[in-house]
C-alpha cells in the first residue's frame, strides 16, 4: 500500500514514483552546507553540486549555508516556492541536524519541506574516503632511514603525499587510519562517526580506523595517533572526514605523522549519495507536519 505524501507536498506531478523519482518537476533540492571562511569551501561545494545536475538533469538544485557563506539557508527557502527536500551536506547528526536546519525550516512557513539524513554514515562515504587516502599515496611503504610513522615524502603544496608506483604496499598489519571529524558534544555524532570507521575499516580490507576529532569531547586527531601507535601501527594515515576544505580539515591535516588525504570534496560517490538521500526523502513515510527529518 502506498502511503500519500505529507501535507503540501505534491502528490501528482513532482511526487515520487515507485523508484523514488519524480514524475514531472520534482520538489527542489537544498544542499545545506555549513559554511566556511576558506574560500576553497564554496568552491568545492559548488563542484560537488555540478556533478549532482549532472547526474539528475531536470532537477532543481540550489545551495543554502548555515552560516558564513552566501547565499545563507534562510534566504535560499525565502526564495522558493512550493515543495522543497533539505539535504544536508553533513556527516552525522549533531547540532546542525537538530536545531539549526528545522529552524530555518520553521522561518519559511510558505514552503512544503521535508529534511533528508545526514550523508553519513553510509557505504559510499566510505567508498570516497578510500578514494581520497589512494590520492594521497596510501598505503606507502617506508623507506629507509625515515623515523616510524612516517610513510614517504612529505606532503606536496597541495597537502598530498606522492604515490609510490612499482613499491610493494605497506604491510596491513602494520596499517592504521585516523578517521579525522569536526566533532560534537552530541553523543549521536560519535556514534555515526564510530559506524563510518567501521565501514572505511572494513573497506580497506580490517586495517583498523580509529575516529579522532578537531573538536567536542575528544580523542583528538593527535590521541588517535598514540592509539593506533600503542595497537603496533607505525604507518598511519588520516583520512579527511569532511566534505569541503576548512579550518578543522587543515588543523587535523597537519597533525597527521604520514598520509593525509584530501577532504570529501566533489568525489562522485558523494554526488551519488546525494541524491539518494532526496530519492529517500521523497519515498519516506508521510508525516503530520510539512517538515520532517527523515531518518534512514
Amino acid at each position: 500500500m502506498t502511503a500519500s505524501p505529507p501535507p503540501g507536498f505534491p502528490s501528482g506531478p513532482g511526487a515520487p514514483g515507485p523508484s523514488g523519482r519524480s514524475v514531472g518537476r520534482p520538489p527542489t533540492l537544498v544542499a545545506v552546507a555549513h559554511g566556511s571562511r576558506n574560500p576553497e569551501a564554496l568552491r568545492t561545494v559548488t563542484a560537488l553540486l555540478d556533478r549532482v545536475r549532472a547526474l539528475r538533469p531536470g532537477l532543481p538544485v540550489r545551495l543554502g549555508h548555515i552560516e558564513l557563506n552566501q547565499p545563507l539557508l534562510t534566504d535560499t527557502l525565502a526564495a522558493l516556492r512550493g515543495a522543497a527536500v533539505l539535504v544536508p551536506l553533513l556527516l552525522g547528526r549533531g547540532y546542525h541536524i537538530k536545531q539549526d536546519i528545522p529552524a530555518a525550516v520553521a522561518a519559511a512557513p510558505h514552503l512544503s519541506v521535508r529534511i533528508a539524513a545526514p550523508l553519513g554514515p553510509d557505504p559510499l562515504l566510505a567508498e570516497a574516503l578510500h578514494a581520497r587516502l589512494a590520492e594521497a599515496g596510501w598505503p606507502a611503504p617506508p623507506q629507509a632511514g625515515r623515523s616510524p610513522g612516517r610513510t614517504g615524502p612529505g606532503p606536496t603544496r597541495t597537502g598530498r603525499r606522492p604515490t609510490h608506483a612499482g613499491r610493494p604496499a605497506t604491510a596491513p598489519h602494520r596499517a592504521g587510519v585516523v578517521l579525522a571529524a569536526a566533532g560534537s558534544r552530541d553523543p549521536d555524532a560519535a556514534v555515526d562517526a564510530a559506524r563510518t570507521a567501521a565501514l572505511l575499516s572494513a573497506r580497506l580490507g580490517g586495517v583498523p580506523v580509529l575516529p579522532g576529532y578537531a573538536s567536542g569531547s575528544g580523542p583528538t586527531v593527535p590521541e588517535a595517533v598514540r592509539d593506533l601507535a600503542a595497537l603496533g601501527r607505525d604507518r598511519i594515515a588520516v583520512a579527511s572526514y569532511f566534505t569541503a576544505p576548512g579550518r578543522f580539515a587543515t588543523q587535523c591535516a597537519h597533525a597527521a605523522p604520514g598520509v593525509a588525504a584530501a577532504p570529501l570534496g566533489a568525489h562522485p560517490a558523494v554526488a551519488r549519495l546525494v541524491l539518494r538521500r532526496y530519492e529517500q526523502a521523497l519515498a519516506s513515510a508521510p508525516v503530520s507536519h510539512p517538515a520532517a527529518t527523515v531518518g534512514v
